[in-house]
């Protein structure tokens, strides 16, 4: 029942990201030339870190991301059976939240897949992967660093929250920003097209950041050790 608890919490968590944060960019685009929207989106998806930090992290530690789960199987903080309970849920949560951005925008709306941005990335897959590398890497970096200490615990939620808005920042106007498996791989499934050729992109790019994030805490941790 506990793991119950911890997949449930995992798979709401992940549903009101998607919802919230891919239903932000539904409703207000997130054109880098617009500017508002692209703050707006970027702004939706840190709130909800923090909101769902305060809300669930206290029964899952608020993964509701794949590369976070991943670094903490990493770092020995997750079983690899509550990885696997733990990606599960995060999928499943996230096609509940495409499913509501379905009914309220329309199934043709787009579902804020990511895809390789006009422009920037010159439809470069390596620059891409590159990016989403960077960013996950980053965004980790920020969550295992500020979970790691006990007396961080108050301020983790907005520490997390910002972190994410930090990425999206950058990274909305050249992948739309994924550094999650889960808010990716359901969107595009539902948009299809390009969104779903390119979903590859956004699944091994921000794995890879994450476990990079985790081997490289770990190293820089028992250095300051020492």
């Amino acid at each position: 029942m506990e793991k119950f608890r911890k997949y449930l919490a995992e798979a709401i968590g992940t549903c009101v990201l998607v919802t919230f944060g891919c239903g932000t960019a539904c409703a207000v685009g997130c054109d880098s030339a617009e500017g508002s929207g692209y703050i707006l989106t970027a702004l939706a998806f840190g709130l909800v870190i923090v909101a769902m930090a305060y809300s669930i992290g206290n029964i899952s530690g608020c993964h509701i991301n794949p590369a976070v789960s991943l670094a903490m199987l990493i770092r020995k903080q997750l079983t690899p059976v509550d990885f696997a309970g733990y990606v599960v849920a995060q999928l499943i949560g996230s096609a509940v939240g495409c499913v509501i951005l379905g009914i309220v925008f329309g199934f043709d709306c787009g579902f804020g897949a990511n895809q390789i941005q006009d422009g920037w990335l010159y439809g470069s897959v390596g620059t891409a992967l590159l990016v989403e590398l960077v960013l996950t890497f980053v965004f980790v970096l920020a969550v295992i660093g500020v979970t790691s200490r006990e007396g961080n615990s108050a301020a983790a939620g907005i520490v997390i929250g910002l972190s994410l808005t930090l990425v999206h920042i950058l990274g909305i106007a050249l992948t739309g920003t994924s550094v999650n498996p889960a808010r990716s791989l359901m969107p595009a499934i539902f948009a299809g097209g390009d969104a779903l050729s390119q979903v590859w992109i956004f699944i091994i790019a921000p794995l890879a950041g994450g476990a990079l994030a985790a081997v490289a805490y770990g190293f820089m941790d028992k250095s300051g050790e020492a």
